[in-house]
C-alpha cells in the first residue's frame, strides 16, 4: 500500500527530493526552503516566494512561477525547460548551468544573475531586464531579447546566432572581441 507524504510547506522547508509533480504552490512563501533535486515538474509557483531557496537540481519542467519572487535563490543546474517565468524576480539568482531552454522570461528581472553555462535557447526574454548578468558561455542561439536590458552584461563566450536582439539596450555590455553579437538588431 502507497503512503500519501505530507510536507510542511513554510519558509525553510525541507523539501529535498520530494515529488510535487503539478502541485498548487500559489502564493505559497517557500523563502529559504532546501529544495534541492526536488521535482516540481508542471507545479503552479505563481506568486509563490522562492527568496533564498536552495533549488539546484530541482526540476521545474514545465513550471508556472509567472510573478514569483527568486531573489538569490540557487537554481545551479536546475531543470527549468519551457518554464513560465514571465514577470518573476529572479535578481541576484544563481543559475549557472540551468536549463532554461524555450522558458518564458518576459518582463523578468534578472538584474545581477549569475547565468554563465545556462541553456536560454529559444527562450523568450523580450523586456527583460539582464542588466549585470553574467552570461558567459551562455546558449543563447535564437532566443528572443527584444527590447531587453542588457546594459552591464557580461557576454563573454556566450552564443547568440540568431537571437533578436532588436531594440535590446547593450551600453557598457561586455563583449570581448568588442564587436556587436551576430543576433539580429533590428527587425
Amino acid at each position: 500500500m502507497g503512503r500519501e507524504e505530507k510536507y510542511t510547506i513554510e519558509p525553510g522547508a525541507d523539501l529535498r527530493g520530494a515529488d510535487l509533480t503539478d502541485a498548487d504552490l500559489r502564493g505559497a512563501n517557500l523563502t529559504s526552503a532546501y529544495l534541492q533535486g526536488a521535482h516540481l515538474f508542471g507545479a503552479d509557483l505563481t506568486s509563490a516566494n522562492l527568496s533564498g531557496a536552495l533549488l539546484y537540481g530541482a526540476n521545474l519542467c514545465g513550471a508556472n512561477l509567472s510573478g514569483a519572487s527568486l531573489l538569490h535563490t540557487n537554481l545551479k543546474g536546475a531543470n527549468l525547460q519551457g518554464a513560465n517565468l514571465s514577470g518573476a524576480t529572479i535578481t541576484h539568482a544563481l543559475l549557472h548551468g540551468a536549463n532554461l531552454s524555450g522558458a518564458d522570461l518576459n518582463g523578468a528581472d534578472l538584474h545581477g544573475a549569475f547565468l554563465s553555462g545556462a541553456n536560454l535557447g529559444g527562450a523568450n526574454l523580450g523586456s527583460a531586464n539582464l542588466g549585470g548578468a553574467n552570461l558567459s558561455g551562455a546558449w543563447l542561439e535564437g532566443a528572443n531579447l527584444r527590447d531587453a536590458n542588457l546594459s552591464g552584461a557580461w557576454l563573454g563566450g556566450a552564443t547568440l546566432s540568431g537571437a533578436n536582439l532588436g531594440g535590446a539596450n547593450l551600453t557598457d555590455a561586455f563583449m570581448p572581441d568588442g564587436e556587436t553579437p551576430d543576433g539580429v538588431l533590428d527587425e
